[in-house]
């Protein structure tokens, strides 16, 4: 068996940030951004959680920065000397924090509670997320009234808190039947949601005496609700159907593929049959974009 190379020198190193050469310069667009104040407020308040990763080699007197440029920039105005650093055993050129997915609302929920239980306030939470203290409990009070089920189903989607603010608002039965519509339309937008609560019965929901009609009289929001549930119905039947297709697509353009191999088949069509060989490259040529789109 192969050994798996390991990325990194197996210890941290602590340089005094003259020591660490950028690669690159911030623009004036990224220090004023919400992020690069964010990024501020954590340093400021919990200090450098995830270490600056250099090269290798040296450029002269220092090591060059493959990622961390906001951090260390950061660091330098907050008057910093020495940032731990970690070592990358390639000279590789690439962000390493591009290569990082990002916390769902989910996830985000979970640790701002993990971090309460084990005693950091809301107050520091806030200062190191660069947030509000609503906002913070905003976020820790994400799941209140909203199923297990549910919860484990969007626990990695980019679902918003507006949508969960919907979501909230039906039950739990109703809450399932929106998530998974959401999942499978790859939608998760809290305008989404809205529509999804508004085509809801009353009898799905929380409070059926505040359902927000948006405007729409009674009749408009019956026929709203039947044609997003006929769609909804379409949906899942290709849903279902899709894999099937699929497979019968991919057998009969590999079969035709063999076919049109064929030279003397190929010169018959060509001759006889136009518009049936176009039809033909056509089949072959839709299930190899597919198949390289499943590859990607």
């Amino acid at each position: 068996m192969d050994r798996v190379k390991v990325a990194f020198e197996p210890t941290i190193r602590l340089l005094a940030l003259d020591q660490i050469l950028p690669s690159k310069m911030l623009s004036a667009a990224v220090i004023e951004s919400a992020k690069y104040k964010r990024i501020a407020a954590s340093l400021a308040e919990v200090g450098l959680v995830e270490p600056l990763v250099i090269g290798p080699m040296k450029v002269g007197d220092a090591y060059p920065l493959l990622d961390g440029h906001v951090r260390l920039s950061i660091l330098k105005e907050q008057g910093v000397e020495n940032a731990r650093c970690l070592v990358s055993s390639d000279d590789e050129g690439f962000t390493y924090n591009k290569r990082v997915n990002r916390l769902a609302t989910i996830q985000e929920h979970y640790m701002i509670v993990r971090a309460i239980e084990r005693g950091v306030s809301e107050d520091k939470l806030a200062k190191a997320l660069n947030a509000d203290i609503a906002a913070i409990r905003r976020r820790r009070h994400l799941l209140n009234g909203i199923n297990d089920d549910v919860a484990e189903l969007l626990k990695d989607k980019p679902v918003g808190i507006h949508a969960f603010q919907k979501l909230r608002q039906m039950k739990p039965i109703r809450q399932l039947e929106v998530a998974e519509l959401m999942v499978s339309a790859n939608n998760y937008s809290a305008s989404y949601a809205r529509a999804l609560l508004m085509t809801t019965k009353p009898a799905d929901l929380v409070k059926p005496e505040s359902k927000v009609k948006a405007g729409l009289n009674g009749e408009q929001i019956e026929k709203l609700e039947r044609e997003l549930t006929a769609v909804s119905h379409d949906y899942r039947e290709l849903e279902t159907s899709f894999g099937d297709d699929t497979l019968v697509l991919v057998i009969a353009a590999g079969f035709l593929e063999r076919i049109l191999g064929r030279p003397t088949i190929e010169a018959y069509l060509t001759d006889a049959h136009p518009e049936m060989l176009q039809t033909f490259r056509s089949v072959v040529a839709a299930a190899s974009l597919d198949q390289t789109a499943q590859a990607a």
